[in-house]
């Protein structure tokens, strides 16, 4: 893998990053046209596909220069920027002649793909490469492939034009979601962070749990949950919180690849946690025609469940080791926090609101964007007041100011604002607070080069298989597997999430695994959602499964440990990641896929119950040590209560009622031994 300039790689490990100004410049024009064509969409869904496109080329050039020569990334990248003007300059005539390719077309083309390639290449490493590749060569010599293999050929210029110039190769659906929602979650998320949002939850949680049992890994899952409804990268994740968490466990006694697992499975839970899940949620939303509120309701469930799971392990973890929290004293007041930062929970409120609305994630994350920064700019502007009557009024002020947005639209909050960041710079500590909004700007590109990249490249692979059809083939295998095994197909298509996922991140595993193997999940009665979200979950767990687990290699240098021992402590903490989704499968209700709330209370208190078996399994330590045999007893009782064949609830439910109260009965045996002997002479 190519790595950034120097210094680059040490800064972003601890989640910052020194742009040489040029390299600043481009990063905050990347966001400033996001942000415009998003309020404004002054240019055709193709052009911005395009030009945001030419952007992550230049910026990844830039940071990534070939042979560390920055002056090469300047020639490279702009070659790729100024060849995106291409599709903006000869629009009309691009769709006049589709289908039929002019000499200047093909060069553009090939030059665009190859560039694309290679940014890939720079940014995630050789596997997602190579992986496009070999679609590609498949669509251009598949035809001498033997068998059902072969497709009917397709000419060069053919294969050009479908990836370099359609709207189903490197310019589809991915890239357009990445081009509009996904770069204005990332911006909002920037935004809230440079505002101060990690340090309000991260005191939050450590108010509530750092004093209690193995507090300040509880502190770790509740701050990464938390973050994660507003960013939803899993690594990024880790990297912020992490700094703070993972030291803290180890700290408190915690050993060093469990304190790292902790934090690797909290942060990847933040891509399935509403309101903002991963990008690959919007990708889906787009992919399978079903709106964004939808694939959050159906998320929320499994999403409780998997945190909950994280939770349960660091509690037990705890008992076994004999860990304790914090002092009280060293914790912070959480409502105190609350109280500081308020402020800053509005704007998630609003985008909740407007999502569950009806409104499109591209509005709502506009408007939830634009109203973090008339509250950042707001209460640096109000600070300066003396009274509070003043600062009520200027409050008033600006929220009568902002109302005009129901008359003339987002141009109405954008004057707003552009008349707060004018009387900023004439403030006292108003220039600061500007530098740190065009911080966060320049940050959320930087933070959407792997998404956005990998979107683009991953679009061979959906053009491929377009073209030739190939899907279909695949799909065909899994349903006449799935005729004789439901399970058979689904833990097929859990192998294929997982070996992808060793080279490559979720949102191409996603994209990969979705367009082969969801429809002939969808095929054999599972529900379309819940076909998507199975192979989604399993995308999300190959970034926790050794050998290559990238959020566990992420964790590694904080924790001082190695990414694989990281990672297996991550795949033992994140049980509920590999259940929840088989019994979603089976009982579409914990998704809410259909049945009463009755069925989906039943199949909750299922789940629960079998989180608690695996994870006195796991850990071996309920109330007490389990020994071997109540670890494998607990293991089979989840085992039934997952296998959703006849008569295997009632037999896990009752063994786990068995051991329960054999559990209880010996521990408290036990305790009455211990109370004995203290009492003793």
């Amino acid at each position: 893998m190519t790595h950034p300039v120097p210094d680059a790689d040490a800064d972003l490990q601890h989640g910052t990053f020194r742009f040489p100004p040029a390299i600043f410049a481009v990063a905050v024009a990347f966001s400033t046209f996001q942000v415009i064509t998003a309020a404004f969409s002054p240019l055709s869904s193709t052009v911005v596909r395009a030009l945001h496109v030419g952007f992550l080329l230049l910026m990844t050039f830039l940071l990534m220069p070939p042979a560390g020569r920055r002056w090469i990334g300047w020639i490279v990248g702009g070659i790729g920027f100024v060849f995106s003007f291409y599709h903006w300059i000869f629009e009309a005539d691009l769709i006049q002649r589709a289908g039929e390719l002019t000499d200047w077309d093909m060069v553009i083309g090939i030059v665009t793909i190859v560039l694309v390639f290679e940014a890939a290449r720079r940014v995630m490493g050789i596997a997602l490469p190579l992986i496009c590749a070999a679609f590609l060569l498949y669509g251009l010599f598949g035809q001498y492939l033997p068998g059902s293999l072969a497709h009917r050929g397709y000419g060069f210029d053919q294969v050009v034009g479908q990836l370099g110039f359609g709207t189903e190769g490197i310019y589809g659906t991915p890239t357009y979601v990445s081009s509009s929602y996904i770069f204005l979650f990332i911006l909002f998320g920037s935004f809230l962070e440079q505002a101060g949002m990690i340090k309000l939850f991260t005191d939050f949680a450590l108010g509530l749990f750092g004093h209690r049992r193995g507090g300040p890994a509880k502190v770790a899952v509740v701050s990464s949950a938390l973050m994660g409804t507003i960013n939803g990268s899993g690594v990024a994740n880790v990297v912020t919180t992490g700094q703070f968490t993972i030291p803290l466990m180890k700290r408190f006694g915690y050993r060093a690849a469990f304190a790292g697992g902790v934090e690797a499975t909290s942060s990847m839970g933040g891509q399935i946690m509403p309101p903002v899940m991963g990008a690959v949620a919007f990708i889906m939303s787009e992919t399978i025609n079903v709106p964004y509120v939808d694939i959050c309701v159906a998320a929320t469930i499994p999403a409780l469940l998997y945190f909950f799971t994280a939770f349960l392990m660091v509690h037990l973890e705890a008992g076994r080791a004999g860990l304790h929290g914090m002092p009280k004293e060293e914790c912070p007041n959480p409502w105190a926090a609350v109280r500081e930062r308020w402020y800053l929970v509005l704007p998630l409120v609003m985008l909740v609101f407007l999502l569950f609305s009806g409104y499109t994630p591209l509005f709502s994350g506009m408007v939830a964007l634009a109203l973090t920064v008339v509250l950042i700019f707001g209460f640096m502007l109000a600070s300066r007041f003396g009274p509070t009557g003043i600062k009520i009024l200027f409050w008033i002020l600006i929220g009568v100011a902002c109302s005009a947005f129901f008359k003339f639209g987002i141009a109405a909050v954008m004057t707003v604002i552009a008349l707060m960041a004018l009387a900023l710079a004439f403030v006292r500590g108003g220039k600061q607070t500007l530098r740190d909004a065009i911080d966060a700007m320049a940050n959320g590109a930087r933070h959407a080069l792997p998404v956005g990249v990998a979107c683009a490249l991953v679009g061979v692979i959906i053009g491929v298989l377009t073209l030739t059809g190939a899907a279909t083939n695949f799909a065909g295998y899994i349903i006449q597997l799935g005729e004789k095994s439901l399970f058979l197909s689904l833990a097929l298509t859990m192998l294929v999430c997982l070996l992808l996922g060793m080279g490559i991140p979720t949102i191409p595993n996603y994209i990969i695994t979705s367009s082969l193997a969801a429809p002939a999940l969808l095929e054999m009665g599972v529900p379309l959602i819940v076909s998507h979200m199975f192979v989604f979950y399993f995308g999300i767990m190959a970034d926790l499964t050794p050998p290559v687990a990238l959020a566990a290699f992420a964790a590694a240098p904080i924790a001082r440990e190695t990414g694989m021992k990281i990672g297996l402590q991550a795949v033992r903490i994140a049980l509920a990641g590999f259940i929840v989704p088989y019994m979603a499968v089976y009982s579409p209700a914990l998704m809410l896929q259909g049945g009463t709330w009755l069925d989906t209370g039943y199949v909750v208190f299922k789940a629960l119950v079998a989180i608690l078996l695996w994870g006195g399994a796991a850990i071996g330590y309920w109330f007490a040590p389990l020994n071997w045999f109540e670890r494998l007893w607990a293991f089979v009782a989840a085992a039934f209560l997952v296998a959703a064949l006849p008569m295997t609830d009632e037999t896990g439910l009752g063994m786990a009622a068995v051991l329960a109260v054999w559990h209880l009965v010996r521990h408290r045996r036990r305790q009455r031994a211990q109370a004995t002997q203290g009492a003793g002479p």
